[in-house]
């Protein structure tokens, strides 16, 4: 079995590192040293061509070139008056291949100078670790040679998992250690001026005999050992979360009598951790609850409060559990921005209340879902620290799919373009050009398809006039024929799906006479004939119903529907489309 390293933590703060070479390794090399405290020197030509990173630093007095080259005497004579002028650490960046960094490995050996060569673990008398850190927090992580790329991978999935905050955290609970020292300190001084003056003070002999030396040694080591106690026992979590408050509290809760035990107690900590409250902006996907992702499936059955839109499924909605209170929003007419405005103000509440609050999105969050504005609203109250986004599958992206239209299809299309029909606060928006390899995604639009379909094939449309401040027509702007095959994709993913093949020049008029059946979008270009040729003569056909999917059972919806006795049974709707209303 091969021997294994002794890890250490150096304080390299003033050191001398001698980096040899002009590389880009030479420059991450400096950057360690500068980031330690240490001094780099570069040992470099003249005429060597530095990285960018690297001549910044030299130019900015951080870095010092020595333009020469490598001499023996240097590792002897560049380092601290206090050591003798030795060089505290070698750095070699040019690789075993170099006859010189076997040259300069053997030396540093020879006068027992660190030295580390890249890529040549048998060169080495140290190697430096992967490093995580976070303020006085360290975790290194080595392979020993065996792979560096390996050692940087684990040390990802390690400090990944930690709590945010683990850092300061450790500077806290430093803080008690220390200030522990200092009280036993200033104990033992006042025990000590005590019996110096014993013989000026009036007082019995037996008074000095009540706190002995014996007495604070043994008070110290209990507490130190309920401070270990604390760092072994009380979860992570709680630990990154511990405040300055919660230092002087836990000094103070410590039973200074020394016949009693000082329980762990992390009620308060506990308690102020739930006080913080945690904001989850997730999505619920095209609708069926078979395309939720496992993160929003489980933020729906741990989330203390549910605000959902009004056009997330009854299928996602039957996956929270009775005990969780739902808000579902009170869109309307005319009332879509005070319902906004009310969902924003239910969060915030139940922030405050340090409840988890699941803001429950169609589809993704940041496609139209107004996550971004959300997320800028709870992080101007304060939360931004507590504040986690989940995406979904959009159905811009599904429901063509589920209907049998690829996006992009080579040689036909290459790019996919992702639009509202309704701008803010009702206003129509500027149509896109026409591009023949475009598939255009309309969201939020068939309510005025006349207008958008006005809008996308003529110049002098009045919705499109309307876009323009001055009230002019931009006629550069290429004009989508009407003969463009179109989809008008409803209910996407649900079992009552419904798909309308058409054309521009048709499209108002099937929706017209077929009806609406919300929510839907409406897909436009070439990629909708892909898989699905129409009928000649035909103006649009109507497909129903979702077919080939269910029968995969994707995660089985018996297994992910919630029992009857777990249902909500507290759940205000502002709209079921036809679903049972429960208040």
């Amino acid at each position: 079995m091969a021997p294994i390293s002794l890890l250490a933590a150096i304080d390299s703060t003033s050191h001398i590192h001698l980096i040899i070479g002009s590389n880009s390794l030479a420059a991450a090399r400096c950057a360690k040293s500068l980031e330690v405290g240490a001094k780099p020197l570069l040992i470099a030509a003249e005429t060597a061509d530095l990285p960018y990173a690297l001549q910044k630093r030299i130019d900015n007095g951080g870095v010092e070139w020595l333009k020469k080259s490598f001499e023996d005497e240097d590792v002897l004579r560049l380092g601290r008056e206090e050591v003798t002028s030795v060089v505290d650490a070698v750095f070699v960046t040019m690789g075993p291949k170099d006859p010189l960094s076997a040259h300069i490995s053997q030396l540093c050996r020879r006068n027992r100078i660190p030295v580390n060569v890249a890529d040549a673990p048998s060169l080495c008398t140290f190697s430096l670790l992967a490093t995580h850190t976070d303020g006085p927090l360290q975790i290194g992580v080595t392979t020993n040679g065996r792979g560096c790329k390996l050692s940087s991978r684990i040390r990802r999935e390690i400090s990944s998992s930690l709590p945010p905050q683990l850092g300061l955290a450790c500077t806290r609970l430093g803080t008690i250690r220390r200030r522990i020292q200092e009280e036993d300190h200033l104990s033992h001084a006042a025990l000590a001026g005590h019996l110096d003056e014993e013989d000026s003070i009036d007082q019995t002999a037996s008074f000095n005999k009540l706190v002995t030396e014996a007495d604070l040694d043994a008070q110290k080591n209990r507490r130190i050992r309920w401070l270990s106690q604390i760092c072994e026992y009380w979860p992570l979590r709680r630990l990154a979360n511990i405040t300055d408050e919660d230092v002087d509290s836990v000094l103070s809760s410590y039973a200074s009598d020394p016949e009693i035990s000082a329980p762990l107690d992390t009620t308060q900590l506990d308690a102020r951790g739930e006080r913080m409250g945690r904001i989850i902006l997730a999505g619920s996907g095209p609708g069926h609850p078979d395309l939720l992702t496992r993160a929003t499936h489980k933020a729906i059955l741990s989330a203390d409060i549910i605000l959902a839109d009004k056009l997330v499924p009854s299928g996602v909605l039957d996956l929270i559990p009775r005990r969780t209170p739902v808000h579902i929003a009170r869109k309307f007419p005319g009332n879509a921005e005070r319902a906004q405005e009310e969902l924003l103000e239910l969060g915030l509440a139940g922030l405050k209340a340090g409840k988890t609050v699941l803001r429950l999105k169609q589809g993704d969050p940041y496609i139209y879902g107004r996550g971004g504005e959300e997320f800028e609203y709870f992080r101007k109250e304060g939360y931004g620290e507590v504040i986690s986004v989940l995406p979904g599958i959009t159905s811009a992206l599904s429901a063509p799919l589920f209907a049998g239209i690829p996006a992009t299809q080579r040689a036909v299309s290459d790019q996919v373009l992702i639009c509202t029909g309704t701008g803010r606060k009702g206003k129509p928006t500027v149509p896109p050009e026409f591009v023949d390899t475009r598939t255009v995604v309309f969201l939020m639009a068939l309510h005025r398809i006349t207008g958008l379909v006005a809008d996308l094939t003529t110049w002098d449309s009045e919705d499109a006039k309307k876009v323009h401040e001055d009230g002019s027509v931009d006629e550069s702007r290429k004009l989508w024929p009407k003969s463009t095959p179109c989809a008008v994709i409803e209910r996407a993913t649900c079992p009552d799906q419904r798909v309308i093949r058409t054309t521009l020049e048709f499209v108002a008029a099937a929706i017209e006479e077929e009806g609406s059946r919300p929510p839907g979008l409406l897909v436009l270009g070439a990629a909708c004939e892909v898989l699905y040729k129409s009928d000649k003569g035909r103006k649009w056909a109507v497909e129903q119903g979702l077919k080939g999917f269910e029968d995969f059972g994707a995660l089985g919806l018996e297994e992910l529907v919630v029992s009857e006795k777990d249902r909500p049974d507290s759940i205000v709707r502002g709209d079921s489309y036809g679903r049972e209303l429960k208040v």
